[in-house]
Formats: structure tokens, C-alpha cells, sequence
């Protein structure tokens, strides 16, 4: 029986956890009671849910957050997304191959009150915007609830285990995310002025300024609050190339809930389209599970995402492909290689650099679009209404907390009138933490080859600060009160320790610790080591790397260190020659030399690009249509049916907008889809409070 469950993992815990049977098709299989569906199917090796009736082509996971419909499977009768659906024992799941019957009524239900509560402010969405704002809110007296549609609070918190860049004293910079969510969850769960509710969605924003609310997945609930704050986040962009629907294609943060939340193998070698920091840090986390990473492109002459997080991977062995797009994602039910070429200037493909790699995961990772519905939809009823994090700018989870904050103390301030002043700086640092990279500098070496000292291989201006609070002795500054300014080293009366704390801090791993105490000729250099034991060994000798990937020498592993106050990073002391000590940024623990090579098969279906996933229109009958005249998007669905199907246009809309300008027409000229009164579906018995659990 196939078993995809991470057993051990560097960072995170993987104790057993219960255990529960179900029926796939009716076999028998086992998973963890409470997680989704499609975690516990993925974890028997079951990557297929089921083929979508109009082409037999088929169906798996995508989104993992109930934004798309191409999880959906039949549970025990009815209609559901796998990725959002609990597990329970005895469930009867079926694939969604085809539209099912309406089940029988044999009687009227009954139906109860809806329960209706007023509230200060209501906070939608519980990550790290949501609860620092909760957390502001309370501090001046003021009664809130935060909703969250996930079992866990911290929203994509939950999914990283790398330490967060941006300001130590203001947003937990060095500080895992997964850390973060616990903080800020704790510090919320003891304070009785707020109320909680997760695996409670918001299904819409009425026009008598009412939220509706199903409570717990069961309870349908109106929520009338004075202030309302959106904290939703952001949905992963869907991109348009042939084969984009294969199951193995997935967002980047579905493949991040899979390993890192959910601890499954989604596959074994896998292929990242986006060079963002989302697609560069998913990277680094498909490594620390064990999944080999063939390579990662970009279509942009350059990475736009942290130069660190780009280099940490170029050290580790993954190949990184700039000005390259892909073409397809190649096999007839799974991913079985991606065809990927390089562009020119005008992002044009250059003929006959199309290349295939063996992979049986695409990560899509091209940018996020705001959860901003209920935000637009509450400023069209005229609500006192307030949006932070992703869905009012995308940046990082650094950002958003701090977004949180100032957002929090500004409904305080309209509640109380003034009472509570925000400090320019929150505003100061709101700005600095959202800001894209600054410039690179070169890196240079240290004249004076005596003592020990650490060498910085972050050479680009990013927020980040950690590494000046690492230091017992105080010796590492930032100039200025730019937390964008380069760290730089300074022994005036004190000198270094040696203690490696900066180097087992460092959130983007740039620091390492070069040694010549114990001989000047070949000195000790200490790096990072974030990965299972065993993996390096004492003894080992370890390739290491420049900031760039460039493989310096093969050199013996002399020590390997583990302490409780590092976190789950180790050392690795190599003993190299005094000309390269100070160049050594890393060491690489997979061959990036030789990419496998793969013919391209067939895709299943027609081969045609998909617009819309939920009704497989394709990219030639939308183009078609705007080229014949039509600039409503509402009369493109009804002729074409995008936008109607489960998802409600989250994933296509944005699509068909990019089909337009490739087209020359205007936005001006162009009529949005309109959007449907609901964000997700539920039954029709949900608005009557019933009680009948007849199907």
C-alpha cells in the first residue's frame, strides 16, 4: 500500500496521530481523522479524484483552499472539495465524474431560528493581519470576533517553517512562521474580550449591512458588526499553458499545505514556475521534506523575490532558469514532465531552446490577487469598513502584521474618537515592510585574516533585521534607522565570541562564521545547516558553494552542532583553504549538473490551453470571441459558460483580462464579470437554519 506520509522532517514535529478508515471506490483505505479528504486520498497515492465530464480529462487538487472546484468529490453521497472537507471515519468518497441525481425528500425539514448577534467589530479572516488587529482592538476595550474558515488560526503562517525577515523588535523577524501563528493564537485565546470561530466561513455581505456566516461548517448565523475588518488574504493567480489543469499541476501554496501542514508527499521531483519569494521559499521547503526540486524558472531577466532566497537555492543544487516561460505540463493522467523555453525581451519564445524535464510536480507561483470581495461589497452597502493585509496590498506576512496593527488601532481610534495614538513609526515600518528589494552590492572579502569574525552574504537591500539582536556583544549594526540597510561588523573594544548565534539565525541562511583560531593556513568555517541528520555527516566531504552556486572545492565536514537556542538549524564546520574561507556561502546536496531530460507525451485531452477549469473552455474559444467583438465578459460566460461553474470566476477572470490586453482592447472599454452574491456554495436549507440532516 502506497504510503505518502513525510516521517521525519528537520523542523517539524511528525508524531502519530489518529487514525481512521474510509472508502475510495470502495476499497478500504486509512487516514488521519479531521484532515481533508484530499490529503488523506494524495497520502494512498491517489493523485486522480475523478475526470470532468465534459472531456473525461482529469481531476485533482489545485488550490487546496476551496477556491477552485477541481478537487470535488462525492462524500457519502453529495457533492464536496476535497480540500476542505474533514475526514471521518466511514466516509464513502466517490470521484465527481459526472452530474449526480437529486437525492430524495421524503419529508419537511424543519427550521429554526436564524440566530442574529451585534457586534463592535467583526474581523474576517484570523491570520497575521486578522489577529494582530484583534489583538490592538482589545487592548483598548473593544469586544471582537474573528472568523476563520480553517481548523487552525495563523492562516499561511501555519505553512512556514523558515524564520521571517523584517523588523525583530515590531513583527517577530527571526522567528518561524509557524511560531508566529502560535504567539499570536496564544495571546489571542487568553484574552476573553475576543470570540473565535474557526472552520467558520463568510458566505456574503448583505445590503442591511449584515455578514452571513456559517458557523462551525454547520450553523448559519447573521453577524451585524459597527466596524468591519477584511483580513482575508490572497488567492494564487492560475496561469494559462497546455496541460494546466493535469492533476500534479498545483498552486504553490497547496503544495506548501500538503508538506508542511498536512506532512504528505504531493511527488518526488517537482518543478517550480515563478520566481518570487513564494516560489523560491517553496522550493527550499520541497527540499527539507525530500523531494527533489529539477529546477525553477523565471520569466523576467531576474528573480523578483529575496536574493537570498534565490541564492540558498542556487547553493543547494537547483538549477534556476531566468527569461524562460513554460510551455506545457506533459502526461495523459499525472504530470510527467514540464517543456519549459527561453524568451527574449519582449517575452517572445526563441525557437528551438524548448526543453522537457522529468517531474511529476508543476508548482505554479506567479503572484497572488486579493480576497477583497466582501471589502467591495461592504463599500458598495456603505459599512463602516477597514481591509489589511494581502487583501488590501500583497506583500509579506511581515507586512501584514503590521498592516494589522495600524488597522486594529484605526477602528479603535474611530470607536473611541482619537484615544489611542498609532506611532508614525508603525506607518514608517508599514512602508519599509512591503517594499520590494533594494539594490545588490558586490561582495568583498575581510583584509584581516585573524580571530573570528562573520562573513554576510545578504548583499541586497531587504527589511530585515535579526542579526543585530543575535549578537550578545552588540558588534553587528545597522546603519542608520533603515532596517534596508546592509548589517556590517564592527570589533572596536570587543571582539567575536564565536558564538554562531547570527549564523543560526539568519532568516535568509546568508551568515556564516569563518575561523582562524586554530590555524591560519586552513581555517574552520561554520555554516547553516537546515535539513534531516544524516544527510551530512562528520567526515563527509562537502561541496561548497560561493553566494552564486558556483562550486568553490570539496572540502572535509569537520563537526557538525546542534543547540536548543538555535531552533532546529545546525552548524556544519568545514575545514577549508584561508583563500576561499571567507567565500563560502553554503554547500549543495543535490546534482544540478545533469537536468533529466524527457520526451513530451500527449496531453489526455485536446491539448488545448484551459481558461476556465470548472467548464474547460479553452484559451482559442475566449479569444475567438473578443476577436468577433465582444468586450462583456457576462456575455462571453453566457455563450461560453467561464465563470459559471463552482468557483465563481476566482480562477478565470483575471485570465480573460490578460487575454484582452494581449488583444490591445482598453480596460476602459471592457465589462467585468459580475460577481455572484455568495463566495462559496452551500445548501439552500443552510438560509433556513435547518435542522433536517436528510440529504
Amino acid at each position: 500500500m502506497v504510503n505518502n506520509r513525510i516521517k521525519k522532517h528537520p523542523i517539524l514535529t511528525t508524531e502519530e496521530k489518529e487514525q481512521v478508515h474510509f472508502f475510495w471506490i470502495n476499497e478500504s483505505l486509512s487516514g488521519i481523522n479531521g484532515e481533508p479528504i484530499s490529503s488523506s486520498l494524495i497520502a494512498n497515492g491517489i493523485h486522480v479524484f475523478g475526470h470532468h465530464p465534459k472531456d473525461q480529462s482529469p481531476q485533482g487538487i489545485f488550490c487546496a483552499n476551496g477556491q477552485c472546484s477541481q478537487c470535488m468529490v462525492i462524500s457519502d453521497g453529495l457533492p464536496v472539495k476535497a480540500c476542505i472537507t474533514p475526514l471521518r471515519s466511514g466516509m464513502k468518497i466517490e470521484p465527481a465524474n459526472q452530474l449526480i441525481s437529486l437525492p430524495p425528500r421524503n419529508k419537511i425539514g424543519k427550521f429554526n431560528y436564524i440566530n442574529e448577534i451585534d457586534i463592535p467589530v467583526l474581523i474576517i479572516g484570523g491570520g497575521p493581519a486578522g489577529l494582530s488587529a484583534g489583538l490592538e482592538l482589545v487592548k483598548a476595550g473593544i469586544k471582537v470576533i474573528i472568523i476563520d474558515d480553517k481548523q487552525q488560526l495563523g492562516g499561511k503562517l501555519v505553512l512556514q517553517t523558515h524564520r521571517f525577515f523584517g523588523s525583530t523588535k515590531t513583527v517577530f523577524a527571526g522567528t518561524r512562521g509557524i511560531e508566529i501563528a502560535k504567539k499570536l493564537s496564544n495571546e489571542i485565546a487568553h484574552n476573553s474580550s475576543i470570540e473565535i470561530w474557526t472552520n467558520s466561513t463568510a458566505i456574503a455581505v448583505y445590503s442591511d449591512k449584515k455578514v452571513g456566516i456559517l458557523k462551525n461548517g454547520v450553523e448559519y448565523v447573521l453577524v451585524k458588526p459597527d466596524h468591519l475588518l477584511i483580513a482575508c488574504g490572497a488567492r494564487e493567480k492560475f496561469l494559462s499553458f497546455k496541460g494546466n489543469t493535469l492533476p500534479g499541476v498545483f498552486g504553490a501554496g497547496a503544495f506548501q499545505t500538503l508538506i508542511n501542514r498536512d506532512l504528505v508527499l504531493p511527488g518526488k521531483r517537482i518543478f517550480i514556475v515563478g520566481g518570487g519569494n513564494v516560489g523560491l521559499i517553496a522550493g527550499y521547503h520541497a527540499l527539507q521534506a525530500g523531494i527533489e526540486v529539477a529546477g525553477l524558472i523565471e520569466v523576467m531577466p531576474e528573480c523578483g523575490g529575496y536574493k537570498v532566497h534565490k541564492d540558498k537555492l542556487k547553493r543547494l543544487g537547483v538549477p534556476i532558469f531566468t527569461s524562460h516561460t513554460i510551455l506545457s505540463a506533459n502526461g495523459k493522467e499525472l504530470v510527467e514532465s514540464v517543456t519549459i523555453a527561453q524568451v527574449n525581451k519582449k517575452f517572445q519564445i526563441i525557437k528551438g531552446t524548448e526543453r522537457s524535464i522529468s517531474c511529476d510536480c508543476v508548482l505554479i507561483a506567479v503572484g497572488l490577487d486579493p480576497v477583497n470581495e466582501f471589502f467591495l461589497k461592504a463599500i458598495e452597502f456603505e459599512m463602516s469598513v477597514f481591509v489589511a493585509g494581502d487583501a488590501d496590498e500583497i506583500a509579506e506576512a511581515s507586512a501584514a502584521i503590521i498592516s494589522g496593527k495600524v488597522k486594529g488601532l484605526e477602528i479603535a481610534n474611530k470607536i473611541n474618537v482619537g484615544n489611542v495614538p498609532i506611532p508614525q513609526s508603525w506607518y514608517d515600518q508599514k512602508t519599509i515592510l512591503a517594499s520590494k528589494p533594494g539594490k545588490t552590492i558586490i561582495e568583498t572579502q575581510q583584509g584581516n585574516k585573524q580571530g573570528v569574525f562573520p562573513v554576510f552574504h545578504c548583499i541586497q537591500e531587504i527589511p530585515c533585521d535579526p542579526c543585530v539582536y543575535l549578537c550578545p556583544l552588540g558588534l553587528i549594526e545597522i546603519d542608520g534607522l533603515d532596517i534596508r540597510n546592509l548589517p556590517v561588523f564592527q570589533e572596536v573594544e570587543k571582539t567575536c565570541s564565536g558564538c554562531a548565534n547570527c549564523v543560526a539565525g539568519c532568516p535568509g541562511l546568508a551568515i556564516t562564521l569563518v575561523d582562524y583560531r586554530k590555524n591560519k593556513e586552513t581555517p574552520l568555517i561554520s555554516i547553516p545547516f537546515e535539513f534531516n541528520q544524516g544527510m551530512i555527516n562528520v567526515g563527509d566531504l562537502a561541496a561548497v558553494q560561493n553566494t552564486e552556486g558556483i562550486t568553490l572545492a570539496k572540502v572535509p565536514v569537520i563537526e557538525i552542532i546542534g543547540k536548543k537556542s538555535f531552533n532546529a538549524t545546525r552548524l556544519i564546520k568545514v575545514s577549508a583553504s584561508k583563500l576561499i574561507a571567507e567565500k563560502i556561502a553554503g554547500y549543495k546536496i543535490q546534482d544540478s549538473s545533469q537536468l533529466q531530460e524527457a520526451y513530451a507525451p500527449a496531453n489526455r485531452a485536446d491539448n488545448q490551453t484551459i481558461i476556465c477549469r470548472c467548464e474547460r473552455v479553452t484559451i482559442r474559444e475566449i479569444r475567438d470571441l473578443i476577436r468577433s467583438g465582444y468586450k462583456d465578459i457576462n456575455e462571453i460566460k453566457t455563450i461560453t459558460r467561464t465563470g459559471m461553474g463552482a468557483c465563481g470566476g476566482k480562477t478565470c477572470h483575471s485570465l480573460i483580462l490578460q487575454i484582452f490586453k494581449e488583444e490591445n482592447i482598453p480596460n476602459n472599454e471592457i465589462t467585468a464579470l459580475s460577481k455572484r452574491p455568495l463566495f462559496i456554495e452551500v445548501p439552500l436549507k443552510t438560509f433556513a437554519g435547518s435542522t433536517d440532516q436528510d440529504k
